[in-house]
């Protein structure tokens, strides 16, 4: 009888600090009775929610030469600052797996960008020369968006950059005289994928595969609300979903895409409230498809009158081992099965002609079909080094979930097995499966 009365009082302890607990990230603190749908008081435009970094993510600082440049370890994030000019980051790489350095730039709102300004990666060798197959850049539109571009050193037999040893990442920031010349916080991101068992992938490319527009679902929208950047992306499945957007702000989703896969999507928004009686915005609507290593598959925008406007992307190719030789942009990126990331930004010049504290409505229409098909065999865990789809994935897509919402869950079910163990008693599980809950519904909140 003592142990069970314990047990209950422990219980109720947590539930109490659960309840009360400080979250990180204030975008999932929930909302007042006042706020709208996008979390800001209505009557009165709030200022647009920050882009959420990586929850642990280290403190590094970049070198303008390979001199002392700083060790960027796998699977660690790193935060740092850019201004217009280049930083250098050391990798140590092994000869057996392909390598992807992401860095992701997150002007403020309000900072002056151009069509000149872009954001570069590459991998380099000891010598300075720049491994094969680097993405290119991404570049800014008109709009202070996060904007993300990769790195990458491809595993291919006798190609350059193959031999273990030390290899350089360097990032460079480039920007207009009439450009904001500010450091700007970065993101860092070494991701590795583990080579496959010889002789069980390809090493062609495919077939040319034709792009065609995908077949979008009609169904009811349910609810989902967007996260802020890739680290609390809302997880989304084959559907109609809707949101709320406002001018400048740029939504965060996930799908889940497995080998064999295609991803076919939509997006919608409809009339604002005007405060002219005419405005436009040549890029009013703009949707950007990311790979699991936060790599750009393929991007498209829209003007918008205030009144409505649409767009489809094609349907992405299959999810393919072999899709990393192709030559086709669109095609190349899409190479390996994990969460795909889409980005849907509300132009800033909408707010020229529209009320910005009356976000508007905003549908995506997704269309997952195909698959799933045999993953290739790799050496080691594709789902260790972060990538590929299973239970965890499928069931986060299902209910909804950002990743730290998803981690909050398995968290609590962690702690369900240990007091079961323990053999707490029946009330004193049940409380600490409703702390769970509360601190899930927190996170949940948005």
């Amino acid at each position: 009888m003592r142990r069970t009365t314990l047990a209950g009082a422990a219980a109720l302890g947590l539930v109490a600090w659960l309840a009360g607990a400080w979250l990180p990230g204030a975008a999932y603190a929930a909302p007042g009775p006042s706020a709208g749908p996008s979390g800001g008081a209505s009557g009165s435009a709030q200022p647009l929610p920050e882009y959420r970094p990586a929850q642990g993510a280290k403190a590094v600082q970049g070198k303008p030469s390979t001199a002392d440049a700083p060790l960027l370890e796998v699977g660690t994030f790193y935060e740092d600052t850019l201004a217009p000019g280049e930083r250098i980051y050391r990798l140590g790489l092994d000869d057996a797996s392909s390598v992807y350095v992401s860095a992701v730039l997150r002007p403020p709102a309000g900072a002056k960008v151009g069509y000149g300004d872009d954001l570069k990666v590459e991998i380099m060798t000891p010598g300075g020369r720049p491994c094969p197959y680097n993405n290119g850049q991404a570049s800014f539109g008109y709009d202070p968006v996060p904007l993300s571009e990769v790195g990458l050193r491809r595993l291919e037999e006798d190609a350059e950059c193959q031999a273990a040893g030390t290899y350089y990442a360097k990032v460079t920031r480039s920007a207009g005289k009439e450009s904001s010349q500010a450091a700007w916080p970065v993101e860092l991101l070494v991701q590795r994928e583990p080579a496959p068992a010889a002789g069980t992938a390809p090493t062609t490319a495919p077939s040319v595969w034709p792009s065609a527009s995908p077949t979008l679902p009609g169904s009811n929208p349910v609810a989902r609300t967007g996260g802020t950047g890739f680290n609390d992306a809302r997880a989304l499945d084959s559907g109609v979903w809707r949101d709320d957007l406002r001018p400048g702000q740029t939504r965060f989703y996930r799908v889940p895409l497995d080998w064999g896969q295609q991803l076919g999507i939509g997006a919608e928004i409809a009339k604002a409230r005007m405060t002219k009686d005419y405005g436009s915005a040549s890029n009013g609507l703009t949707v950007s498809l990311y790979t699991p290593y936060r790599g750009l598959v393929q991007a498209k925008d829209t003007s918008y009158d205030g009144k409505q406007a649409a767009l489809t992307l094609p349907k992405t190719a299959p999810v393919a081992y072999e899709n990393r030789f192709s030559d086709t942009n669109e095609v190349r990126p899409v190479r390996l099965a994990g969460w795909y990331y889409i980005a849907v930004t509300l132009g800033g010049k909408v707010g020229e002609f529209t009320e910005d504290a009356t976000p508007v409505p905003l549908t995506l229409r997704l269309d997952v079909t195909g698959g799933p098909a045999k993953a290739p065999a790799y050496k080691e865990s594709l789902a260790a080094a972060g990538f590929g789809v299973g239970d965890a994935e499928r069931s986060a897509a299902k209910e909804g979930l950002t990743a730290p919402e998803a981690a909050a869950a398995r968290d609590n079910a962690s702690v369900m097995r240990v007091v079961a163990g323990a053999g707490f008693g029946t009330g004193a599980v049940l409380l600490l499966g409703l702390g769970g809950w509360i601190l899930l519904s927190r996170r949940h909140a948005a």
